[in-house]
């Protein structure tokens, strides 16, 4: 029986890099995925006028939407790349609660929806917890 090594733990700067490549692919997917569906419009309201034919059709020509999916797709593989290097403990709640901060960010510049001061409050929240969890 062989055993194998065990991988020694990244430094702060190559945990932190880990980290934000989750969240930076993870937002963009996100805002390109909605972003595909407003453009698209109401699937229901398409679906009462071609079918679900025509609804899959829409989603499926939309480019944006694609692009979408590929960025979740990066995400997902550099979370299983952090999940292999790092603990879930610390993996889990930094990159999914930072993604909660970026992506009501992103939705007000890109999106242009309205954030108001609960959520913003929400995300300052956040980040303390991260910090915490981090130290």
């Amino acid at each position: 029986m062989t055993i194998l090594p065990i991988a020694s733990r990244p430094g702060p700067w190559a945990e932190t890099a880990m980290i934000a490549a989750i969240i930076l692919s993870s937002t963009t997917g996100e805002v390109l995925t909605a972003s595909a569906m407003k453009s698209i419009g109401d699937l229901d309201e398409i679906r009462a006028r071609a079918g679900i034919k025509g609804a899959i059709r829409a989603v499926l020509t939309c480019p944006r939407f694609f692009a979408g999916v590929g960025f979740l797709a990066l995400a997902f593989f550099a979370l299983l790349f952090a999940l292999n290097h790092m603990d879930l403990s610390l993996v889990a709640p930094a990159s999914a609660s930072l993604t909660l901060v970026t992506n009501a960010i992103a939705a007000r510049l890109f999106l242009h929806e309205n954030v108001d001061r609960r959520r913003w409050t929400a995300a300052v929240l956040v980040c303390i917890g991260v910090y915490f969890l981090a130290h």
